[in-house]
């Protein structure tokens, strides 16, 4: 492994500081490094402050002649919340910056590569690219299919029962296996949960961590409006959507927004997917019951499976993971791969994605 290698490689791991802050901007690393020798350090800070490039420059005066810039996303061109980091890099006139992937984002696509070599700085490209993407699959999933990355989540026995048969599934896994699911929620933009497993478990569905964290969003999928006020949801000040298939809000009674995706009685689950794509969501979290974690899955619009395994046998009374009918082949199954298996705790932890999607990781 080079040098070069090294020091991208140290940028992607500062980068995973951005993992629960950054929302919706993409978590990126920065090391500018001297002869080889790591001068300053930085990544992705909340929404509106500074990015990786100018979080690393801030250390250094923002003067690095005869330096190196390593940065994990091809830095921005255009204002948004904060000014083009590739003119702050210009400013500091390094030698060389080293990209490990161009930005997704139409607007900034090349365009941040060509203004730095228009300024006489040597870009070189493609240093640990495929390590890049796995960093932010939510945003480059929205900038190139124009949705968010959707997971979902289940917890189940070892004979795939999710619940038993009145629906309760608390607690199935064990402690380390709740405490990774709160890793991920905290990455996530926004939770989803259905109106049956808010009614049957009460999750609060925030992020709990030892960790610095912006808490997501959170939908309840509830087409008849039955949440209760009285939810455990709404203890904290986290945005809550109710996706129903009526513009009605009990004449305000219910604190909560409430969005009109109906189709028929049913919420359409396209159309919420497309209102997650205009709030700018990156990865959306399912938590849900079987019957709508299957209709995501039926519609083709999951993008990742995190099912936790528990050492238990519930029987055939049990819930299953998915509540899908009509399959009577081999041929009409969904296929899906392991991209990851490992223990958590008394449980294992299989991350599995779909093989027949044709869709751009």
């Amino acid at each position: 492994m080079s040098a070069h290698d090294l020091l991208m490689r140290r940028a992607l791991k500062l980068a995973e500081n951005s993992f629960y802050i950054s929302d919706p901007n993409p978590r990126v690393g920065c090391v500018i490094a001297r002869d080889g020798a790591i001068i300053a350090e930085g990544w992705t800070q909340r929404a509106g402050e500074a990015h990786a490039e100018i979080h690393a420059l801030q250390k250094i005066d923002f003067t690095c002649v005869d330096a190196d810039i390593y940065v994990s996303l091809e830095p921005c061109s255009h204002i948004g919340r904060t000014g083009p980091c590739v003119d702050a890099i210009i400013s500091a006139r390094p030698s060389r910056v080293f990209i490990a992937m161009r930005d997704p984002n139409p607007v900034v696509n090349g365009v941040g590569i060509q203004k730095l070599r228009s300024a006489g700085i040597e870009v070189v490209e493609n240093v640990c690219a495929v390590e890049s993407a796995c960093l932010n699959p939510g945003f480059i999933r929205r900038m190139n299919g124009g949705r968010p990355y959707v997971r979902a989540k289940i917890a189940a026995t070892l004979d795939g029962k999710t619940a038993t048969q009145n629906g309760k599934s608390q607690w199935i896994t064990g402690h380390d296996a709740r405490a990774d699911v709160h890793k991920w929620r905290a990455r996530s933009s926004v939770m989803l949960t259905g109106i049956g497993t808010l009614l049957a478990d009460n999750p609060r569905l925030n992020a709990r961590l030892d960790a610095d964290a912006l808490q997501p969003d959170k939908v309840i999928v509830d087409s008849k409006l039955r949440t209760p006020q009285t939810a455990r949801i709404f203890d904290d000040d986290s945005r809550v959507v109710v996706a129903t298939t009526t513009q009605e809000n009990r004449n305000g009674s219910l604190s909560a927004e409430v969005i009109n995706c109906g189709d028929g009685p049913r919420v359409n689950l396209d159309r919420l997917v497309d209102w997650f794509t205009k709030q700018n969501y990156n990865e959306v979290f399912v938590e849900a019951g079987n019957i709508l974690t299957g209709a995501f899955l039926e519609k083709g619009l999951i993008d990742e499976l995190i099912i936790y395994l528990a050492p238990q046998v519930m029987g055939d009374v049990g819930r299953g993971m998915f509540g899908i009918e009509g399959i009577t082949s081999l041929d009409q199954v969904r296929k899906f791969e392991f991209s990851d298996i490992r223990r958590i705790g008394a449980d294992v932890r299989l991350i599995c994605v779909p093989i027949d999607t044709g869709i751009e990781k």
